[in-house]
């Protein structure tokens, strides 16, 4: 039976996960792990005395942020209107990624590492996938956009709220999903 952590170690714990959340929102997965300790308060040791690799610190902290997708996903089968779901589906995703640059890298970049982040984003590419196949069937989604062009997109107009602030990307929204709509009717604002 393990013991349980000293107050002291738990607190530390907690002080690297808040920090670590920071500085990869901030900065990113790949976002130095000193930084994280400095900010925290603790040496570099104690660091990886509770997260032995980066991975074990991102799978300590992102999985439950990208849960949030599921929340999207639920929402959008529940909308009874395809495009109204995927539409919706994507803008709630964008509000997350622009929000949060390691989710972004994590969700949009190469297939992570981390064991239970890599399992998070199959969940939410895997929604991602559903909402857009039902509006593909529906008709209102183009047919020849992959769930890969929409994801390029995600990332490209994460990178632009990341540059230009959130009013960029949610203009420049309305004309990416103009130019996904099979019925080339006008999204409204």
């Amino acid at each position: 039976m393990p013991r349980p952590m000293r107050r002291d170690a738990a607190r530390n714990r907690e002080k690297l996960l808040t920090e670590a959340a920071d500085v990869f929102i901030e900065q990113g997965l790949g976002a130095s792990l000193e930084e994280i300790a400095r900010r925290a308060g603790v040496s570099i040791g104690t660091l990886y005395n509770h997260f032995p690799t980066r991975d074990a610190l991102i799978d300590a902290l992102l999985p439950p942020r990208l849960a949030a997708v599921d929340d999207f996903a639920a929402v959008a089968s529940a909308e009874r209107d395809p495009w109204t779901a995927f539409s919706g589906f994507v803008e709630n995703l964008l509000i997350q990624l622009t929000a949060d640059r390691g989710l972004l890298e994590a969700f949009t970049g190469d297939p992570p590492t981390a064991e239970l982040l890599a399992q998070a984003c199959e969940r939410g590419a895997t929604h991602l996938s559903a909402v857009a196949d039902r509006a593909r069937k529906a008709g209102a989604l183009r047919a020849d956009a992959s769930d890969e062009d929409v994801t390029h997109l995600l990332s490209a107009l994460s990178l632009l709220g990341e540059s230009a602030g959130s009013a960029a990307w949610q203009r420049s929204l309305r004309f990416v999903l103009d130019g996904l709509r099979a019925t080339g009717v006008s999204v409204s604002p």
